[in-house]
């Protein structure tokens, strides 16, 4: 069996991480739009969406991204990049930490002159990520199922250009994500988002509920959705 044959077995028969050489990616898809979330909201953005994730949280709307995708090149990915003209790329997936070639091509978009962020489940360590990448870790609420899979050592690692997100389910999911944020006083290492889950938590509710307890968060809604809905490509 040919080389390249043997990295799409590894590709179909693995549930978490994606395998392929390291000058290569498996990515589900690459396309401007603006940023629909994060402190770079309504930024024109390309964005880089890579193929597998560990995790299968119940919110999740990039499911398509679990298993579809073609190899590509690492060079070709930033030719690709370079011809929207933009400043500013996210690096999302899936979990885009499953693929190790990630790291690279973190790297080589920061040296190629790009502001970038990287959105992340922060069920893998991000200690190896270049330090001029923004991390934007998701804190998996008990809403989302998947809770346990949180590391929590990956806080040490952050700094003020980090974000940390928590999507959020329902009051409980609030009630929780206010618990850890003053218990671990994650306010002290970077901004703090906080986001309803689509359909499922009303923006107002979550407003109210920021505004009476007074904390020091930023809501977010996510904006591609609010100017396109839920589709892909956006």
């Amino acid at each position: 069996m040919s080389t390249a044959a043997l990295r799409e077995v590894a590709f179909a028969t693995s549930s978490e991480f994606v395998r392929t050489r390291a000058d290569e990616l498996r990515i589900n898809e690459i396309f401007f739009s603006l940023q629909g979330e994060s402190s770079r909201i309504g930024l024109p953005t390309v964005f880089v969406r890579l193929t597998g994730c560990p995790l299968r949280c119940g919110y999740c709307d990039t499911a398509y991204a679990f298993h579809e995708g073609k190899t590509v090149r690492i060079d070709d990915v930033l030719a690709e990049v370079a011809t929207h003209g933009a400043k500013y790329v996210c690096v999302t997936g899936g979990e885009p930490l499953a693929q190790k070639s990630c790291i690279t091509l973190l790297t080589r978009l920061c040296d190629a002159g790009y502001s970038v962020s990287l959105e992340t489940s922060g069920a893998l360590d991000v200690s190896a990520v270049d330090p001029r990448v923004s991390r934007v870790v998701d804190v998996k609420t008990p809403g989302s199922g998947e809770v346990e899979k949180n590391q929590w050592a990956n806080l040490a690692q952050l700094r003020q250009s980090d974000e940390l997100k928590f999507v959020l389910t329902s009051e409980e999911d609030y009630q929780w994500a206010k618990a850890v944020i003053f218990d671990r006083r994650l306010d002290a290492i970077c901004p703090i988002l906080l986001s309803p889950a689509f359909a499922e938590v009303k923006p107002s509710k979550l407003a109210e509920w920021v505004l009476r307890d007074k904390l020091k968060v930023r809501m977010q809604v996510q904006l591609h959705k609010v100017i396109w809905g839920e589709r892909r490509g956006v």
